[in-house]
């Protein structure tokens, strides 16, 4: 297959070169094409029409040669499209979980584009409506909600949303008897709240202009917002701050964080104006998380050595890490993810041989039984529950060929209830699909997972089409779940892949470890080492890989464009993590001081500005025949700004050799989760999956079957 005879001739958008230099540690970076970072950054974020005029015409540039280069696919995505719409129930609902006297769940209705938020009877009985999310988000061009949290008397509900895609969430409070918004609405927070003890107010966290959650604030209802009381203030830049509650409504846990180390503070949630108490000082590298447990906390902790986690207690009265008591020892190779607390029983979501499992361990007798499953790969999830006291609780499972099912499970009898299993309304039958696990040889003898999905009448002879994804970073596990989205390439003859590369923890801690900071290339050859292994087996060939992920797998994606261009056909980059030095280097950023344990402070340190250097995607373009290359971000990302892959497009068209074009497809209304509502967001998809059908040569292709 040629690459070069899948796109027409057309002249790209030329950035014009602006160089700016500056110098860390004696090195000199020069940058032809900063100018494309507005000054006012922070404002574009609220308002994007005070984007810079010369800033904006550029984009739109970039948009229209997109556009005219995908022009033959239109009718291609509107194929796609419908066929990903048809595979979702349009009026769907989840399944109630149960609160006191009612059942909260959310549903979507036909048509509508945002989820809606309601409650039954606890036994069942007429759904009541608490929130609207599509006659909220009417007439907005952008709307996502964020949290949604009902008081414990079941009276007022509080909820966010966004409206610029900038991540700065309004939060308001609904009156359930009337359903209209009291008067109270808070600005400028990180997405939700949590309420006090008598319900007459609720905590917050607010993003200061770097979009840091800075302070936590408690707001009194009735009360004016400037008056919102300071319960805790955050002075380290590096740091996050979110706050959450307890099942019993004793507790308010402030957890603060970065991406190495943790604290947490506590809070009476009847004593709002109190000083918060330290549970065990923010120490480098400790990690710990509490769970509420009547009497004790549990608390899931990586301390003295514990690398894959283990999980201890200590009493509610004096937590402090003097009174940590080991109740499950660490096991190397188990990593422990995430546990709940019930009155009678402990449940724990843990990973080992690369796959979860559920424990569930009796608290009284320390007896344990782990929920079991058959299916070669699969994902699993915990559900939890709203209430404390409880023998049941919710868990969920898919595969790659099983759609999800939800489970109610009895924690004493063992009794497991399907309660729903995920409708595909165009249908969907297991059996035309195989679905396989490999272990690939990375170039260090390390053997990296990859998942696989495909058509059972695909033939493996090296001529099938393959869209390999990947992410690699912050410790990040990507399932091997349903993915409704992805048979419109299975079915088309693709081989779908999963690369487990490592700076995920599908392997346990050391898989991250293995991933990050002075090993941060390891994520990029196992990556190549996953494609290469896919073409010697013979499910593909190196022209028929298209390479895709997103954030800091599109810095993944930058980085092996770098290093194999050759071994890919086609890279999909999304809100791509591409400029990694010079964000690193930029500590007015939002997320720059919070990611120096990630990545390293190339401020500080010449190593790890050398580190970073050797390997950010930006920096290391260079003369060679890159594959075609499609880029896809959003104005108002706050996480991995705009400005990030609109360089790295220019300086890839300025210094690549070839033909292949490097296509640019930015949503000026969106921000780095892309289109919010969830039709809309199939349209992105049809889009990158026409990409990848067009650069394989497949946009005439059939379904098989």
């Amino acid at each position: 297959m040629s690459r070069k005879s899948v796109f027409p001739q057309a002249a790209a958008p030329q950035a014009q070169k602006r160089p700016v230099s500056q110098t860390h540690h004696g090195i000199t970076q020069t940058d032809d094409y900063a100018w494309m970072r507005a000054d006012n950054w922070q404002d574009v974020f609220r308002d994007p029409s005070r984007l810079d005029p010369e800033i904006r015409a550029h984009l739109e540039a970039e948009n229209a040669y997109q556009s005219a280069m995908m022009a033959d696919t239109a009718d291609l995505q509107k194929v796609l499209f419908s066929e990903m719409k048809g595979r979702i129930k349009e009026d769907d609902s989840s399944v109630p979980m149960k609160d006191g006297p009612y059942a909260y769940g959310s549903s979507f209705k036909l048509g509508g584009e945002q989820p809606r938020y309601f409650r039954t009877p606890r036994d069942g009985g007429t759904e009541h409506i608490l929130l609207d999310g599509d006659v909220e988000a009417a007439g907005k061009p952008y709307f996502r909600l964020g949290g949604i949290d009902h008081s414990s008397d079941h009276a007022r509900l509080l909820w966010a949303y966004d409206d610029k895609g900038s991540e700065f969430f309004t939060l308001r409070v609904r009156d359930l008897a009337s359903g209209q918004d009291l008067a109270d609405s808070v600005a400028d927070s990180g997405g939700s709240g949590v309420w006090a003890k008598d319900n007459d107010g609720f905590f917050y966290a607010r993003l200061d202009a770097n979009h840091r959650p800075s302070k936590l604030l408690f707001h009194r209802l009735g009360s004016a917002g400037q008056d919102d009381h300071l319960v805790y203030e955050e002075a380290d830049p590096g740091f996050f701050m979110n706050v959450g509650g307890t099942r019993d409504n004793r507790w308010i846990l402030i957890a603060i964080n970065d991406h190495e180390t943790s604290e947490y503070r506590l809070l009476r949630s009847d004593d709002p104006l109190a000083e918060p108490k330290l549970v065990a000082g923010r120490e480098t590298g400790l990690q710990y998380d509490l769970e509420d447990g009547g009497d004790v906390f549990f608390i899931l902790t990586n301390a003295d050595g514990a690398e894959d986690f283990k999980i201890m207690t200590a009493p509610v009265d004096d937590p402090a890490r003097a009174n940590w008591r080991e109740l499950v020892a660490h096991e190397p190779g188990r990593l422990i993810l995430s546990v709940i607390g019930f009155k009678d029983h402990l449940v724990r979501l843990e990973r080992k041989d690369g796959l979860p499992r559920i424990v569930v361990r009796e608290r009284a007798s320390g007896a344990e039984h782990m929920i079991a499953f058959d299916e070669e790969a699969y994902s699993l999830g915990l559900s939890g529950s709203y209430e404390y006291d409880t023998e049941v609780m919710r868990f969920t499972y898919s595969s790659m060929t099983t759609p999800a099912q939800v489970f109610d499970y009895d924690m004493r009898t063992r009794e497991r209830t399907l309660l729903k299993t995920q409708e595909v309304p165009s249908g969907h039958d297991p059996d035309r699909y195989v679905t396989r696990r490999l272990m690939t040889p990375a170039e260090d003898g390390e053997l990296v997972p990859v998942s696989l999905i495909y058509h059972k009448d695909t033939p493996l002879d090296g001529s099938a089409p393959c869209l390999l994804y990947g992410y690699g970073a912050y410790g990040i596990t990507i399932p091997a779940a349903f993915n409704t989205n992805c048979l419109s390439l299975v079915d088309r003859g693709f081989v779908y892949a999963i690369a487990h590369v490592r700076g995920g923890k599908d392997k346990g801690y050391g898989w991250y470890e293995d991933g990050k900071r002075s090993r941060k290339t390891n994520t990029f050859t196992d990556f190549i080492a996953a494609a290469r292994h896919l073409v010697g087996t013979g499910y593909t060939a190196h022209d028929r890989i298209v390479a895709q992920g997103g954030s800091a797998g599109g810095m993944l994606m930058g980085a092996i464009a770098n290093m194999a261009p050759e071994a890919f056909g086609g890279i999909v980059a999304e809100v791509p993590f591409v400029d990694v030095l010079a964000t690193m280097l930029d500590a007015t950023l939002p997320l720059t001081p919070p990611e120096w344990p990630e990545w390293g402070n190339p401020i500080q340190s010449e190593a790890d500005y050398r580190l970073i250097a050797g390997y950010s995607p930006y920096d290391n373009v260079a003369a060679l025949a890159y594959p075609p290359i499609l880029a896809v971000a959003g104005l108002t990302d706050p996480r991995v700004t705009y400005w990030e892959p609109a360089k790295w497009v220019a300086r890839l068209r300025e210094r690549k050799t070839g033909d292949n074009p490097v296509l640019f497809k930015i949503n000026m209304e969106s921000g780095h989760a892309g289109a919010s509502g969830r039709f809309s967001r199939l349209e992105e998809i049809a889009f990158t999956y026409a990409f990848a059908l067009k650069v394989t040569g497949r946009m005439e292709a059939r379904p098989l079957g």
